[in-house]
């Protein structure tokens, strides 16, 4: 704990500092005290409660962690305000020549300007004002709330006061007012029982009653400073005791997070209930509704405007934003009011027209008519040939006796072979021009013709045609009927084929001494066309 000096201290009395510092911890021993006879906490860490060697304390003490270098010469006093020192009876060299004080001159001078001043007069010469000068600390000049006084807040709370005073006292007379009508109004009548008359009565005079002996959860109650700690202020009830706390609304732990410290809770507690019947929707209702979303589309626009590069801040320039957000406000809808004319001025407005005539008005009816998907009326539809003299036919939905490309009929009049066609020229091609009955013949002809042809192609179909098989001889002429191969000549020159073509693939097997034949047989021959290659057979890749 704190020592008086870092001198020599044995084991046994290290020990025994150990041991006293842990009963004073533990509140057994009587705490240390210090120079001025104040208790030092003994739960102060050692390299606080130690002096430094330079200070030379011989007792321990907490005064090296004090401000011990305080300049004496700072006070926290402030101007006597309105105080005077002095008043002359005639005037001084050197005073003010208005009123005559000698703490300030004529330049200076707060009093209204006389006609002659106290200098030619020497009459009312007024007192000498109490000039004071302080040498204020570093916190003594930032204090804003150096030489305030705090009993001129009493004015403006009686202020309050009065006014809340005159208010009560107003609606009482109101109130009674009323009752007496009320009254007054029943004796004409002579309605009622003498219990009504007694409860009249009552009301009468629990409304005389005075304020101070009724419960009131307005009522302000004051608490001046006393020596017990208590402070100057006012203490109301915020609310009525019935009212349910909103912490209190819904008790889930899962619902709506209430903040103790701040009093706020943020969601709506009772999400599922009526919004109707609800009279707390949680803090966040504050900020979506009244001036608070005024106040955040002013925010908004102030960020926009300066990122397009206007010069405009909300919290340098607040009165220029507004006052330029309520400019775009207005030129805002002037534009849409302009654009909304510019369109009713090129398409019309339906609703500003005039009402439709008479006829039609007159002409409308509740009966319902059914329709099918092509536009047909199915049922409902009502005549009355009163109206109407001559029946009306149901209308398509498709353009009616329109005939084009020289067509006398429309399409659909002529069907044939499971196809629709035109009936004037017999024709199946939608769009196509009409050739009349010269197309007609021309058709029948071609549609003969055609005929005559499949019956002929199909009759020579049935005979099958004989072509004759030609042989080729050895060397490329035709082979002779009496040519006869011997088999196994033919097999020799088969093997002898197939040496030759390896020797072809792999030219490392060619011998160096060739014996070259020119003698070339039938059987060389056929087994040379057999092994050959052709290239646009399909099967050439499964030979080999």
């Amino acid at each position: 704990m704190a020592t008086a000096s870092a001198s020599f201290k044995s084991r046994e009395d290290h020990r025994k500092q150990l041991e006293l510092e842990e009963a004073r911890k533990a509140g057994l021993a009587p705490a240390e005290v210090d120079e001025d006879g104040k208790e030092i906490n003994p739960h102060i860490p050692q390299y606080m409660s130690s002096a430094p060697w330079y200070l030379n304390a011989e007792r321990p003490s907490l005064k090296h962690q004090r401000k011990w270098k305080s300049d004496p010469n700072y006070t926290k006093s402030w101007y006597d305000r309105g105080a005077k020192i002095y008043q002359a009876d005639r005037y001084r060299k050197g005073a003010c020549e208005n009123c005559g004080a000698m703490t300030h001159d004529k330049k200076s001078c707060m009093e209204r300007p006389r006609k002659v001043g106290a200098k030619w007069t020497s009459m009312h010469i007024a007192p000498d004002e109490k000039i004071e000068t302080f040498e204020l600390d570093y916190d003594g000049k930032r204090d804003r709330w150096n030489g305030y006084d705090a009993s001129a807040y009493f004015r403006v709370i009686e202020q309050y006061e009065a006014r809340d005073e005159a208010r009560r006292k107003y609606l009482k007379e109101e109130q009674l007012k009323n009752l007496e009508e009320k009254n007054n109004k029943k004796d004409d009548k002579d309605s009622g029982s003498d219990d009504d008359d007694d409860d009249d009565y009552l009301k009468v005079d629990e409304a005389k009653v005075d304020e101070s002996k009724q419960m009131d959860f307005a009522k302000v109650e004051k608490r001046v400073r006393t020596t017990g700690g208590g402070s100057t202020g006012t203490v109301r009830n915020l609310r009525i005791r019935e009212d349910t706390a909103k912490y209190l609304l819904n008790l889930d732990v899962n619902s709506a997070y209430y903040d103790p410290k701040t009093r706020s809770m943020r969601e709506d507690p009772v999400p599922d209930s009526d919004p109707n019947e609800k009279f707390y929707e949680g803090d966040n209702q504050n900020r979506v509704s009244g001036q608070a979303l005024e106040f955040k589309q002013l925010n908004i626009h102030a960020w926009e405007a300066f990122e397009k590069g206007q010069d405009i801040h909300m919290q340098a320039a607040p009165s220029q934003a507004e006052l330029l957000f309520k400019n775009y406000k207005v030129i805002k809808d002037k534009l849409k009011n302009k654009t909304k004319d510019t369109i009713m001025e090129k398409y019309g407005n339906a609703a500003s027209e005039e009402a439709l005539p008479r006829e039609l008005l007159l002409g409308q009816s509740e009966r319902e008519i059914e329709y099918d998907r092509a536009g047909r009326i199915i049922r409902g539809q009502f005549i009355n040939v009163a109206y109407f003299k001559e029946a009306a036919l149901p209308k398509s939905k498709y353009e009616e006796d329109v005939y084009i490309n020289n067509h006398t009929t429309v399409w659909g009049s002529w069907w044939k072979d499971h196809q629709w066609g035109y009936k004037c020229c017999k024709q199946t091609i939608r769009n196509s021009y009409c050739t009349g009955s010269a197309g007609i013949e021309a058709a029948e002809a071609a549609t003969k013709l055609l005929k005559t042809n499949m019956a002929r192609k199909e009759a020579t179909d049935d005979m099958p045609v004989q072509h004759e098989e030609k042989r080729l001889a050895t060397w490329g002429t035709e082979v002779p009927d009496d040519l006869v191969l011997d088999k196994r000549i033919l097999a020799e020159a088969l093997k002898k084929e197939d040496e030759r073509k390896k020797e072809e693939r792999d030219e490392r097997k060619r011998k160096y001494n060739v014996k070259w034949e020119d003698e070339v047989t039938a059987e060389d021959m056929e087994a040379y066309r057999m092994k050959k290659i052709h290239h646009d057979d399909p099967m050439k890749d499964f030979l080999h």
